[in-house]
């Protein structure tokens, strides 16, 4: 079966392996019960509130005529894992930053967030009145999936570094956390780039396995101790103006679904992408005030820095455009987007 297949593949043993794919899709008195593994730990209420709060306004959306067993990283499958158990059908629904998955197509990156990109309302101005859910389904079809944006970020920092940054040269060498386009841009200027869970950030740096992480923003940061594991918390959000996060769901299954609930799917998804936003915007100052009374120390990137890490930005772009038709169309017509939005009254 397909659950059992894709399980044993990934290395997870499960009671109920063997039970029917696709969470028991039951028609049955218009009543529809679903699956959804995610990408995030549970003790890091507000980006795992995206997959919760998903599933919990489809139900309160259809009245209870769907419901959505929500599972953090690990429980069903790994955080990295969960496009391809939702694209084999092992599981319906999955939540997780789309940048997690460029190394299938770097196109999935431009999902969540591009290094000088767009912030959160250009983001989702590209998504609802542009052309960005057009070029998402453009890519995830052949997959066999649908996305949603279901959450965001707001701007995020620049992470935290156990020594002080002045110079490019600072970077080159240093073993940093950082994912998407973003990983690819700090290992262009010689940075050591690991991909590294969220729930597994903190032990990698207290321990030294990384030299700095990034994550999200003081208020997940705090959860997650960070800042008892370096001192220095570098701004501004330069790989991250405004990361999106997205509920995914196979093709297949959300085409069988009636087009009412299927409008419900893309309801809750908007729902929740505009609460984790406004969760995130009223926790993150108190948030960095604590940690700066603890000892946080702010620091700001030199433009010797930023300078580099733009030049090579345009490098990465120029270097994944080659033969990616896809990435080249999305490209520019994100940079189109983001004028127009720029040049908005």
């Amino acid at each position: 079966m397909k659950r059992r297949d894709f399980l044993k593949k990934a290395g997870v043993v499960t009671v109920g392996a063997g039970l029917s794919p696709l969470m028991f899709a039951n028609a049955q008195n218009a009543s529809y019960r679903f699956e959804m593994v995610t990408s995030w730990p549970t003790a890091l209420d507000a980006i795992y509130g995206g997959a919760v709060n998903t599933a919990r306004y489809l139900s309160e959306m259809t009245d209870g005529d769907v419901t959505v067993d929500v599972y953090p990283a690990g429980a069903q499958v790994g955080a990295f894992e969960v496009y391809d158990a939702v694209s084999s059908g092992a599981f319906a629904m999955g939540h997780a930053a789309p940048y997690y998955f460029y190394n299938k197509n770097a196109v999935h990156a431009f999902f969540t967030a591009v290094p000088f990109g767009m912030d959160a309302p250009q983001f989702d101005a590209w998504m609802n009145a542009g052309e960005g859910q057009a070029f998402s389904d453009e890519l995830t079809a052949p997959d066999d999936v649908i996305m949603f944006p279901a959450g965001n970020t707001g701007p995020q920092t620049g992470g935290w570094f156990k020594r002080e940054i002045a110079t490019v040269a600072d970077l080159q060498g240093l073993t940093i956390r950082t994912p998407g386009f973003g990983g690819q841009v700090l290992g262009k200027v010689g940075a050591n780039v690991q991909n590294v869970p969220g729930g597994e950030v903190f032990i990698s740096l207290e321990t030294g396995v990384l030299d700095a992480a990034d994550w999200v923003g003081p208020y997940d940061d705090e959860i997650l101790g960070l800042n008892t594991a370096a001192t220095y918390y570098y701004l501004p959000s330069w790989a991250e103006p405004g990361a999106s996060l997205a509920v995914y769901m196979n093709r297949t299954e959300f085409d069988g679904l009636p087009a009412d609930i299927q409008e419900a799917m893309r309801a809750a998804a908007a729902r929740a992408n505009q609460q984790m936003l406004a969760e995130y915007t009223a926790k993150n100052a108190a948030a960095l005030a604590r940690m700066v009374a603890s000892g946080t120390q702010v620091r700001t990137f030199s433009t010797e820095i930023l300078d580099a890490l733009r030049a090579a930005t345009q490098e990465i772009h120029a270097e994944n455009a080659q033969g990616n038709d896809l990435y080249v169309r999305v490209l520019e017509n994100y940079k189109i987007g983001r004028a127009s939005c720029r040049e908005r009254v």
